[in-house]
């Protein structure tokens, strides 16, 4: 008789079991086998190319994300063991364990240095799949106007040899997603479907008079993203436009009468 015992459980994968009821495990397995089953391998593993296509994800940030997923091993297969141990982490974990994977995925190089190519990609990513820049309106932000908006915004203070810029620390980054919730809000939650309502990723429909020309507002689809990222998806739907000092006037009781009767018309 042969010695036929089997390999070693990852206690990394028991681990993050325990962070899921059955069901959620039965669910993850059965969504990994329906993935798994593009990926011509027989059902074993997930390929990068079909991962990418599955969750929506361009590019390096979706390479990052294959590359954590698959706990760095380059071998392109993503198991089911990886699948559990990552959404245990990232969206199981506790605070600073999943500030820290979204940290490391920012970091689309791999250097382990958060430097501004990192951000500038990781944002060139984020609009592309939000806004689809050919979509831009006329009189809107150019992508490259809004991606040095909030490139502006980070601190990038620490030097690093492994990299060419300036890089961020993970308190920096930490920081610079507090004061941008819509991007931490999609960052933290790309192992979710995109069909699904992926957080993060949901733009107000704006709405205002037909004889408003959309070149005269100053509230863009960009702005209204980022400010929607503090407020719950139930705000996030339709976002009306009230009063316009052109049409209005500039008189602030006309402003607050405006304001005071398109109040009691949505509500009363």
């Amino acid at each position: 008789m042969g010695n036929t015992q089997s390999p070693p459980v990852d206690p990394r994968f028991a681990s993050a079991s325990r962070a899921f009821t059955q069901k959620e495990i039965g669910d993850l397995r059965a969504l990994f086998v329906s993935v798994a089953a593009q990926s011509q391998s027989d059902g074993r593993y997930i390929s990068p190319s079909v991962f990418q296509a599955y969750f929506g994800l361009k590019g390096a940030l979706g390479e990052r994300l294959f590359d954590l997923v698959t706990q760095q091993r380059k071998d392109q297969k993503l198991t089911f063991e990886d699948l559990v141990i990552a959404k245990g982490t990232y969206e199981k974990g506790t605070k600073d364990e999943i500030e820290e994977f979204v940290y490391q995925l920012s970091d689309v190089a791999g250097d382990g240095a958060l430097g501004r190519s990192d951000i500038e990609s990781v944002l060139v990513t984020i609009f592309d799949d939000i806004f689809n820049v050919k979509s831009f309106e006329p009189g809107s932000s150019s992508q490259g106007d809004m991606v040095d908006i909030f490139l502006n915004s980070a601190t990038f203070s620490r030097g690093d040899e492994r990299c060419n810029d300036e890089s961020m620390s993970f308190e920096d980054f930490r920081k610079w997603c507090t004061l941008i919730p819509s991007l931490r809000k999609f960052l933290g939650s790309l192992l979710i479907p995109p069909d699904s309502g992926r957080p993060g990723s949901q733009v107000p429909k704006l709405l205002h008079l037909e004889s408003i020309d959309s070149g005269m507002l100053l509230l863009r689809k960009e702005y209204a993203w980022h400010i929607g990222g503090a407020l719950s998806q139930q705000e996030l739907e339709e976002w009306k436009l009230l009063y316009h000092s052109t049409l209005n006037g500039l008189s602030f009781n006309t402003f607050l009468g405006s304001i005071i009767f398109s109040f009691w018309t949505i509500f009363k």
